[in-house]
Order: C-alpha cells, then sequence, then structure tokens
C-alpha cells in the first residue's frame, strides 16, 4: 500500500509537457522544407561540363532532353545506357528513373537547339526535345513572404490583445493590466535576514510574529487567534523599512511579492485596478504568500482631496480594488501585505483601519546603541584600522539615519583609497562627517580679507555663545573654510532629548543668532551671511507659539494637525487677530534672544576677538582651542553608551569632531 502511495506520489511530481499551439507551426515547416529538399531535382542531377555533354550525345546516351527556362537541359538517360561504367558512377543514392541524371547550362536557347538538330542529322540520334517552364516553391515563397508575415503579425496581436490582462483585465493590449511585481520563491530565495539588520528590535519583534505565523499558523490558530491582515512600516526615509520587508521575505521562506506603489500607475484607464487584482490573484495562488508594497502613499492617498474637477480618479479606482482585495467578500487569510511609507498622514483612513493594515510598525531613528550596532554591520566589508572607535562614532553621529550611517562608510572608504592608505582610519571617518554635513571643502575659492574676518568672527560668535549657554549645543569643530554653498560652518555635538523645554529651545535660538550678534558688536554691521540662522531661529519660535503651545499670550493651543489634512485647507485655523498676535510673539521671541546674545558677547567681548583671531590664523579649530580660551565648559555632561556586543574596547585617544552643522 505504501510502495502504491509513492507511486502516485512520484507521478504526481513527473511534470507533463504542456501543449503549445506553436508546435504545430514547427511541424508544418519542417514538412515544407523536408519536401522542398527531398523533391529537388539538384539532389540527385550532376551538373555537366560542355564536353562531357558532347560525349554522352555522341554516344547515343540520351533518351530524352528537357528544356528548363529556357536556360538550363535536364538529361534523362536511356535504361540500356544506365549499366554504363561511366553512368553507374554517378548515380547517386536518391536516383530515381523518372527523374533526369544530369543537367547543363547551356548558355544561349537558339545555338543549343541548333547544335542539337546538327548532331542529331549527322550521327542519326533519337531523343526528344521539349521545352517547359517550371515555378520554383520557394520563389513563390519570398513573392507571398510580406503578405505572410502582415497576417502572422495581426495574429499575434490579436492573441496577445485576448490574453493580456490576467485577473479581471481582458482585453488590455500588451498585457498591460498584468501585475508587475518581482516573485520570490525557493527558485529565487532573498539572502538578507534579520541578522543583517542592526537595531530595529521593537520592529523586528513585530514582523518576526508574522514570519512565525507563516512558518507554524497552528501555534496560533489553535487558540482561536488571527494574524493580522497587514503591517505598515512607518518612518523617515534611511530607517530600514525596505531592508525590514527584505528580512522578512528570506526568513519567510514563502512567496513574496515585492513591488512599488507607482507600479500600479498607468495612464490607461482600469489598469491600476486590474493589476491589484491580478496581483492578488497570484498572491491567492501560492498562499501562504507575503505581498510587499513599497511607497504605498502613491496610490493610498486619502480620497476625494485632490479631485477638484469632479470626474474619475485613476488613482482612486486603485486604491478602490486595494481596499476591496484585502478585506471584502472572497479575501484570502493566507495572503498578508506588508506595506512601507514615510507619509502616513496622507494614506486613506479605510486603509488604516483594523482588517486592512491593523498594524502600524514605527520605524524610527535609531539611537546612541543602535548606531553602534548598525556601524559594526556596515564596516564588515571594509578594511579599518585598529585605531577606529565606533562608540565615538556613533556618539558623533546623532541624528544619522541607518542609509546616512552606510553612506558614511562608503565615503570614508573612498577618501581612505584617495589618499592611497591601506586602510579606514579614524580620521577617515570624522572627514567623512565633515564631508557628508558641511560639503566638500573648497580651499581655492577667493574670498576678500574684509569678508573673511567678518566670517570668522560670525563663527567665533556662534562657539562663544554655544560654550556659554547651558542647554546650548557644544562645540565640536569651526571652521572658515568655505564647505558646499556655506563660507564658514560650525559643528556642535546636540544632546539626544526625547522631550524639549521652552528653555532648552531658547537657548538654541540664542546661540544660532549670536553669529549675527557678532557681527553687530564688532562691525556695527550686519550681513546677510544668517540667512541660514534666521531661518532656523524664525521656524523654532514659529512652532513655539503654533505647535508646541509654549507662548504665554496664545495659551495652550496647538494649530498642527497631524492626520496632514490641514494641507488641503484653503483656511487658516486661526483668526486674523490670532494671527496678528502670532506674529507679533515670534518677533519678540526672536528680538529677545537676539539681545541676550549681544549682552553675551559684549560681557567676553575679548575672548570673542581672541578666538576669532585665532580662527584667522588657524582656519580650522577645535573644542580644545576653546577650552585654551574659555576654561572648561561650566556645563559638561558625560555621554554614556552601553557596550556593544562583543565589541572590543578600543583605548585610543579619541578625536572630537562634528556632527551637526548650523549656519
Amino acid at each position: 500500500m505504501n510502495q502504491e502511495k509513492k507511486n502516485t506520489s512520484n507521478n504526481k511530481n513527473i511534470k507533463t509537457p504542456k501543449f503549445n499551439f506553436y508546435w504545430i507551426y514547427g511541424i508544418v515547416f519542417v514538412l515544407f522544407i523536408g519536401y522542398q529538399i527531398f523533391n529537388s531535382e539538384s539532389l540527385s542531377t550532376k551538373n555537366l561540363s560542355q564536353n562531357e555533354f558532347k560525349t554522352i550525345l555522341k554516344d547515343n546516351d540520351i533518351d530524352k532532353i528537357v528544356i528548363v527556362n529556357r536556360d538550363i537541359a535536364n538529361i534523362y538517360i536511356k535504361n540500356e545506357a544506365l549499366d554504363k561504367e561511366k553512368h553507374k558512377k554517378n548515380k547517386g543514392s536518391l536516383y530515381s528513373s523518372n527523374a533526369p541524371m544530369y543537367y547543363y547550362d547551356f548558355g544561349d536557347l537558339q545555338n543549343f537547339e541548333k547544335e542539337l538538330n546538327l548532331e542529331k542529322t549527322a550521327n542519326e540520334l533519337d531523343f526528344d526535345t521539349t521545352n517547359v517552364e517550371k515555378t520554383n516553391l520557394l520563389d513563390q515563397l519570398f513573392i507571398y513572404l510580406p503578405f505572410i508575415f502582415l497576417i502572422g503579425l495581426w495574429i499575434y496581436f490579436m492573441r496577445r490583445m485576448s490574453g493580456g490582462g490576467s485577473g479581471g483585465g481582458g482585453g488590455q493590449i500588451f498585457s498591460i493590466g498584468k501585475s508587475k511585481a518581482k516573485l520570490f520563491d525557493q527558485d529565487q530565495k532573498v539572502k538578507t535576514s534579520f541578522k543583517d539588520v542592526a537595531g530595529l528590535e521593537g520592529a523586528k519583534e513585530e514582523v518576526q510574529e508574522i514570519v512565525d505565523f507563516l512558518k507554524s499558523p497552528d501555534k496560533y490558530t489553535s487558540l482561536g487567534g488571527k494574524i493580522p491582515k497587514g503591517a505598515l512600516l512607518v518612518g523617515p526615509p534611511g530607517t530600514g523599512k525596505t531592508l525590514l520587508a527584505k528580512a522578512v521575505a528570506g526568513e519567510a521562506g514563502v512567496p513574496f511579492f515585492s513591488l512599488s506603489g507607482s507600479d500600479f500607475v498607468e495612464m490607461f484607464v482600469g489598469v491600476g485596478a486590474s493589476r491589484v487584482r491580478d496581483l492578488f490573484k497570484q498572491a491567492q495562488q501560492k498562499a501562504p504568500s507575503i505581498i510587499f508594497i513599497d511607497e504605498i502613499d502613491a496610490v493610498g492617498r486619502a480620497r476625494g482631496k485632490s479631485n477638484m474637477t469632479g470626474g474619475n480618479d485613476e488613482r482612486e479606482n486603485t486604491l478602490n480594488q486595494l481596499l476591496t482585495e484585502m478585506d471584502g467578500f472572497g479575501t484570502d487569510t493566507n495572503v498578508i501585505v506588508i506595506a512601507a511609507t514615510n507619509r502616513a498622514d496622507v494614506l486613506d483612513k479605510a486603509l488604516l483601519r483594523a482588517g486592512r493594515f491593523d498594524r502600524q510598525i514605527y520605524v524610527d531613528l535609531p539611537d546612541l546603541k543602535e548606531r553602534a550596532e548598525i556601524f559594526k554591520v556596515h564596516i564588515k566589508p571594509i578594511k579599518i584600522h585598529k585605531d577606529v572607535d565606533l562608540e565615538f562614532l556613533s556618539q558623533q553621529t546623532p541624528g544619522f539615519s541607518g542609509a546616512d550611517i552606510a553612506n558614511l562608510c562608503n565615503e570614508a572608504a573612498l577618501i581612505a583609497a584617495r589618499n592611497g592608505k591601506k586602510a579606514v582610519h579614524h580620521q577617515d571617518f570624522l572627514d567623512a562627517v565633515d564631508r557628508i554635513i558641511g560639503g566638500l571643502e573648497k580651499k581655492n575659492k577667493l574670498i576678500s580679507p574684509k569678508e573673511k574676518k567678518t566670517i570668522a568672527f560670525h563663527e567665533a560668535g556662534h562657539a562663544t555663545a554655544s560654550w556659554m549657554l547651558e542647554h546650548a549645543a557644544p562645540l565640536v569643530k569651526v571652521t572658515i573654510v568655505p564647505r558646499g554653498q556655506s563660507l564658514g560652518a560650525a559643528w556642535y555635538l546636540p544632546e539626544e532629548r526625547q522631550i524639549v523645554q521652552a528653555e532648552q529651545m531658547l537657548d538654541e535660538m540664542c546661540a544660532t543668532l549670536a553669529g549675527r550678534a557678532a557681527e553687530k558688536i564688532m562691525f556695527d554691521k550686519i550681513s546677510t551671511g544668517a540667512l541660514n540662522d534666521l531661518e532656523k531661529v524664525t521656524r523654532q519660535a514659529r512652532a513655539m507659539v503654533t505647535i508646541y503651545g509654549l507662548n504665554d499670550k496664545i495659551g495652550n493651543i496647538t494649530y498642527y494637525d497631524s492626520s496632514g489634512q490641514s494641507d488641503y485647507n484653503f483656511t487658516k485655523p486661526y483668526s486674523e487677530e490670532t494671527a496678528q498676535t502670532i506674529d507679533k510673539e515670534i518677533s519678540e521671541i526672536i528680538e529677545k534672544q537676539y539681545q541676550r546674545a549681544i549682552k553675551i558677547l559684549s560681557q567676553n567681548k575679548d575672548k570673542l576677538i581672541t578666538l576669532a583671531q585665532l580662527l584667522l590664523e588657524k582656519e580650522v579649530i577645535f573644542k580644545k582651542d576653546l577650552e585654551v580660551i574659555f576654561g572648561k565648559r561650566p556645563f559638561e555632561k558625560k555621554v554614556e553608551i552601553k557596550k556593544v556586543k562583543e565589541e572590543k574596547t578600543i583605548e585610543e585617544p579619541k578625536i572630537e569632531n562634528s556632527s551637526k552643522t548650523e549656519e
């Protein structure tokens, strides 16, 4: 019995070849070519020279001569003459008595007929001469070949038009209604796993549950539980949303359909909805399976907001079909949808409800420990020197995403290679941080001495104020060498905070305005160089008043709309009177911090001048130079970091460098 079952299962595994209609075309073509080859007289006939022809003519071996198309004579030999030695050796295996043994290319027909008549009379020959007109089938084929090609092309187009757009998109030319999703299954596996994803512990736990369900569904269904139908990965760009989805594809071991939200978009009406239907149809055929839609905001935006004309919106049709496929009649629970976006605020509410995207997994920027782990992953393919301190680098890169860190490691390797080094040193990583944040150094840029002095005092003002203010970010590096679009730059190491208080924001604004304040104190003039500073403080002051409720006049009110729907409103959420109050409060906050910066710099004018002169001399100064002028910063805080697992502590002197630029 068991043997019978085994035989049955083996028979099932044997794939029988599928019938293809094009086989008939191939068989007909082979038969046609075979007929031409085997029916061709040239296979059994031999070409005669003029002397050979005259010899057999005089010997009276010729039974008849058939002149074909007025240029070639087919020569038939008498039966009694076939036994002669000269004819025996020319008789081929394909020779037939009904076929000519020889053919002779005579040239001019009149001369040939005249010669035949003379020889026939002189030697009393008894052969017959006839003229025939034959048409070669291949020649005929070449005549009708263009028509045959056009008919074949028409049949091809008709077949493609009728067969395209499976899953409800019939009639679409060139299968335009079919899904563009890339399938990863047992034949094409994704090599990425959760080990390749550093940090994101919370997100990995949530996604791991989906992977576990697909591997062992009984563990959950036995208790009556249901797995979420969809998971939405939300977070800033570069935090690892797509990488997390790749890890799911590598870990799950089930068919994985990957595509972008823009793949549904097409110029033809109905194509997007057709592709959604086809996608879910394919996924259901290979269930259990996973569908991953990257940048889902391309098709998942809120309906009815951008449709001002009242006409049919193709994107809304696509979204409606997606909503139906995810949770509607006839949906398959074994298909799980994972999507990624950094604009969750613009997504349609129906898409985010329970039963569709049950879970929103927030993928945040990495913290101090996670950045160290990410560094550890990205330096694996790089030859690094023993002086590289990953802990220090993770401290110097607050606000960096996973993609930023990957770019940083690559940039460091390029810098080391450019300098002809055999390994990437710690200083190469620091130079890469400067390169990414501040831009490329432009040492050959022409700057007048007067402008250079103004820039030096501007940057010295930033450095002095940030050193004297408790909540301002401590300075790491200042330079007056032009970088990118900036004529000068200052690097700070901001404190990693989860919440920000009003005095902390005010100190940061004061330090930012100190550059312009230094120009006012030293030259009694202000320049356009503080544009970025003004932009930053204006944005901060507006946020304090209108978003965070940190202003006494406005009170505990916020005009921030987290849903993102305020972008579509043409009216402000406050009155004209309130708008005037807001503008007045913003201006007062900025002006108050500007006067505060002037006061701080006036009190430390001598140190400001010393710092600016040092900056003019060296062009680049570091934290240690400020300690010589100002002494130890009274508000210095120790940065603590948990050791990364299996990470060796390198006892090397730490090099101070940049993290964030102002101006």
